[in-house]
């Protein structure tokens, strides 16, 4: 995948995945920072469980981006916070 599509899918995932768990966004650059590092970490955990991960720029590579980009963020507001 190219650098522009891991933009992409990252600003998107982490736009999803902010809206989840805290309901605003956390900001376009740490959105797409956190987005881009959720997808790496979906892509991770669902290959852990035996699955493919992030394939492209499609459904299911955003929807793993939005499972990990939700994990990378409740990690993210566990740690701001202590």
């Amino acid at each position: 995948m190219s650098i522009a599509a891991w933009i992409i899918l990252g600003l998107i995932a982490g736009f999803i995945g902010s809206k989840l768990v805290n309901r605003t966004g956390e900001g376009l650059l740490l959105d797409i920072v956190l987005g881009i590092v959720g997808a790496v970490v979906g892509g991770w955990v669902f290959h852990f469980f035996g699955n493919t991960g992030v394939t492209g720029l499609n459904i299911y590579s955003l929807i793993v981006a939005v499972i990990g980009s939700v994990i990378v963020l409740v990690l993210y507001h566990a740690l701001r916070r202590a």
